[in-house]
């Protein structure tokens, strides 16, 4: 099992759950976050003074799917992520060691 995190861009994230949901990916967690990479922020004028906006609102997607699944939930999520501009975001992939479903005691790919 993998744990897949991404880091989108807000406007993309209906695009990001409607081709998961189409690819039959159905347990995701939504977090707003707020953070920069290589951009470094932007500049913003209120009231006639400048402000620096250090970090930027963005939309962090984590699931964890089966090891089988996992290059194309990645891909899924790249081809609807992707803008081709600074800040599309990044995707981490982790290695799952154990999965237990509270409700019923289910372990491992039964409980996703």
């Amino acid at each position: 099992m993998f744990k897949i995190e991404a880091i989108i861009q807000p406007f993309k994230l209906d695009d990001v759950r409607d081709a998961l949901k189409a690819a039959g990916i159905d347990g995701v967690t939504i977090t707003e976050v707020r953070g920069h990479g290589r951009q470094k922020g932007h500049k913003e004028i209120y009231r006639g003074r400048e402000y620096q906006i250090d970090l930027l609102p963005k939309a962090k997607l984590e699931m964890v799917v089966p090891e089988n699944r996992k290059d194309e939930v990645v891909e899924t999520i790249l081809a609807a992520a992707r803008t081709g501009n600074i800040g599309d975001g990044k995707i981490f992939v982790y290695a799952v060691g154990e999965a237990i479903r509270i409700r019923n005691n289910d372990r491992g790919e039964a409980a996703l």
